[in-house]
């Protein structure tokens, strides 16, 4: 039997994916990767933009054509299109055979074998097949932070954190079949811990900064990352271990949404943008090299023009190696879905969102500058037509040749390579490989 898994949205829906795929593979399920040729097609959905909807509901429709002409294909939807109640989904897709929430795997699986009773015991050692040299684990689910325009803690539910020994056995597995870095995720990865017994004699619970120690012990693991952050949730512990755990990159992605405090107010962010200047101050105190990403939304609920502007002024001010942005769009269920006017019109929201690009884009285009003529150490991720690609530690996208004579076999996947940055552009870095043991400058 074969299965074909279509993944939309975020890193944590991706991990899903690649843990379902683990308990198929447990279950002697082989993939395919076209969902032609599946007995099984899943749909792992996102709702935390209309785009992302939309294209989720697109490919679901696309499969129904697909199954009426394979007798015995089934679809399975999960993710956060799924929440507590499916009856409206039944309806709009009455073709779809089983529906699952996010992490909620069991569903799916016993839908296979119904038979079965797998208990609790088919999950706690199914981690998932690594696809290259780096991998994405969850260490906390759900969200308690209830934003007006986020829909993640209705369909994820509230902070759930595995403890430090489960993602260590977890990491320890993908380490042992060529995983070299792993990105912890959270959707506020600060919040690690707060729901776990404490510590036998430390009077408090464990963080991401034990996490960090737990990990960083294991000799395949070369670099752990960590995503995404919460200014309130950031402690001085953690930013500190950041700085003081050499497997732990230098890269923090802090959302800011706005930089304006009536307009965080109005999002229920939980902190006002002085607080947010604050926490990005005590990073680049503790963590001087560390690079920065955050994301930004324009057009929110009767944003002005001066409430925009001083979001442009922040992003000016901290000046972020990468800001990802999004116009506002209102999901059904949330906060601000039920109590306030999407009152920009969209060409409006386009507008704004344009102008953060072009403002980001000069930005960038700065930073990137100062590393041409550096060396950068990458973890090499990918080839295609000669031309290798990875990451430097402060999660910058290198594009590197490697050519003969001196590197007649290029280089490997999972391979650390020292490359000389000969070009930068807004969105990355392009060099040739050069002999090990040259300094590299993160």
């Amino acid at each position: 039997m074969r299965y074909h898994i279509w993944t939309e949205g975020c890193q944590m829906n991706e991990a899903d994916s690649e843990k379902l795929a683990a308990g198929l593979a447990k279950l002697g399920w082989e993939p395919t990767p076209k969902p032609d040729a599946a007995d099984l097609a899943v749909v792992n959905t996102c709702v935390v933009r209309q785009k992302a909807e939309d294209r989720a509901a697109g490919y679901i429709g696309r499969l129904r054509k697909l199954k009426e002409s394979r007798e015995g294909m089934q679809i399975a939807v999960m993710g956060c299109m799924v929440g507590p109640r499916t009856d409206d989904l039944r309806k709009r897709f009455p073709f779809v055979d089983v529906w699952a929430r996010p992490q909620n795997f069991d569903v799916i699986i016993r839908h296979l074998m119904p038979e079965n009773d797998l208990g609790g015991e088919f999950w706690p050692d199914t981690f998932p097949e690594p696809k290259g040299p780096t991998a994405f684990v969850p260490v906390v689910h759900g969200c308690n932070k209830f934003c007006t325009y986020c829909i993640v803690p209705y369909r994820r539910g509230r902070e759930k954190s595995r403890t430090v020994d489960d993602v260590t056995r977890e990491v320890a597995s993908l380490a042992s079949r060529g995983v070299r870095e792993v990105t912890l995720l959270g959707q506020t990865v600060e919040a690690y811990g707060k729901d776990l017994p404490e510590i036998d004699g430390a009077s408090r619970r464990p963080d991401l900064a034990d996490l960090f120690a737990s990990l960083s012990a294991l000799p395949d693991i070369k670099r752990i990352r960590f995503l995404t952050s919460y200014p309130r949730d950031m402690t001085d512990r953690i930013i500190r271990s950041v700085g003081q755990e050499p497997k732990v990159c230098e890269h923090f992605n802090i959302p800011v949404q706005a930089g304006d405090n009536a307009v965080l107010a109005a999002m229920r962010r939980g902190y006002e943008i002085e607080e947010f200047l604050d926490c990005v101050g005590r990073i680049r105190e503790y963590v001087p090299q560390a690079a920065l990403s955050t994301d930004v939304i324009v057009g929110f609920c009767g944003e002005t023009e001066a409430q925009f502007g001083r979001t442009m002024d922040v992003l000016e001010q901290v000046r972020f190696d990468k800001v990802h942005v999004a116009a506002y769009s209102p999901r059904p269920g949330t906060i601000a879905w039920r109590n306030l006017d999407d009152d920009l019109p969209q060409e409006e929201k386009m507008r704004r969102l344009h102008a953060v690009e072009e403002l980001q884009k000069r930005i960038a285009t700065e930073i990137n500058a100062a590393l041409l003529d550096t060396t950068q150490e990458v973890l090499v991720e990918g080839e295609k037509d000669g031309t290798f690609t990875g990451r430097n530690r402060t999660n910058k996208l290198v594009h590197f040749k490697a050519e003969a004579p001196a590197y007649p076999s290029g280089a490997a996947i999972g391979e650390f390579v020292h490359v000389r940055i000969a070009k930068t552009t807004p969105w990355s870095l392009q060099g040739h490989r050069v002999t090990a043991g040259v300094a590299a400058v993160a």
